[in-house]
């Protein structure tokens, strides 16, 4: 019954889409053809695609751990630009001075480190303190984007930008894997899935964030130390959310800026929403996702449009989708009337 409610959200969502078009004089037919060309129709718009989705789905599976324990973690963003910082240090600083293979796997764990520290510091005061989350992993990401512009800075080059790092040596660029350029990317993501599917499932610690997130009450009662469960469970969430920053910098922009995580931390949220917590589906609502943002750029070169058009049709999808969970979580009663 779940399937099919939310099928029907998703076609009239569709059908809304198409009206709405429809009243602006366009005809929603080619505008949806144009989206899927703009995602989909060339090799290279398939692999630009699948690139930017993987960063959100690993930021996302980060997400997850935290929000099921009921741990709001708002700072994916910041968590991802630590991980970014991380990764671009290595590649300055060690890039001529170590292997590649070693130099990768440095920026892949220091990373994880630095993420994990941006969220270990909200998670120690939310478990000393009671403080709150939501604003303090909030306003982590502001505090990160500093740090990326002190950075940026101090490293900068002539041209006032770090510009792409170690072009020429392609140091700590992560190389190619059955020939594709994004065959890393594919395999972290896909590792990363598995890891966290068995984490969460198949493991103690999954077990304790579970019941943490049921009643903190509970699992006092049941011996278990609530305080060590949240630092940990938000320093492995934000760990995750920094090796999203690796995948950035190191697998496709080879730089870093403010801008680079691009929003994924809080668009993961709707991510991690939407699939119900279930790993396996968040690859596939983030490949959605995406698709409809690469869609967005064909539409405003080919009709000569502002790119929120197509945002606008997303947000459309999403309050239809977002909206059925009412009609799931709860049943319509229409009680007749008695006569007196």
């Amino acid at each position: 019954q779940e399937i099919i409610i939310r099928i029907a959200a998703v076609l009239m969502s569709i059908v809304f889409a198409g009206l709405i078009l429809v009243i602006f004089g366009l005809n929603p037919l080619k505008i949806f053809a144009t989206i899927i060309k703009g995602s989909l129709g060339t090799e290279i718009r398939i692999q630009q695609t699948i690139i930017r989705a993987i960063p959100l789905t690993i930021t996302a599976l980060g997400i997850i751990v935290a929000f099921k324990m009921k741990f709001w973690n708002i700072g994916a963003e910041g968590q991802i630009l630590m991980g970014c910082v991380a990764s671009a240090a290595m590649m300055i600083y060690a890039g001529n001075a170590l292997p590649t293979g070693l130099l990768l796997v440095l920026m892949f764990v220091c990373s994880f480190i630095a993420g994990g520290i941006w969220g270990i510091i909200p998670a120690f005061f939310k478990a000393r303190w009671n403080t709150n989350e939501t604003l303090f992993t909030l306003m982590l990401n502001y505090v990160a984007m500093q740090v990326v512009t002190f950075c940026i800075v101090y490293w900068e080059n002539p041209a006032n930008s770090v510009g792409i790092i170690n072009a020429p040596t392609r140091a700590g660029w992560l190389p190619q894997l059955f020939g594709l350029d994004y065959g890393w990317n594919l395999a972290i993501v896909l590792l990363l899935t598995v890891l966290m599917f068995i984490y969460m499932k198949r493991t103690k610690h999954g077990y304790e964030i579970a019941v943490v997130g049921e009643s903190e009450n509970t699992a006092r009662y049941a011996g278990i130390n609530v305080g060590k469960v949240i630092v940990r469970t938000v320093g492995i969430s934000g760990g995750i959310a920094g090796i999203a920053g690796f995948i950035l910098v190191s697998g496709s922009s080879h730089t870093i800026s403010t801008s680079t995580a691009g929003g994924r931390g809080f668009t993961a949220i709707i991510v991690a929403w939407l699939a119900k917590f279930n790993v396996w589906a968040m690859a596939v609502i983030a490949f959605l996702l995406v698709f409809m943002q690469q869609g967005a750029i064909q539409i405003a070169t080919q009709y000569n449009l502002n790119e929120n058009a197509s945002e606008v049709i997303t947000g459309i999808i999403l309050f239809f989708v977002i909206g059925c969970e009412f009609f799931i979580n709860y049943k319509l009663e229409f009680r007749k009337k008695h006569s007196a």
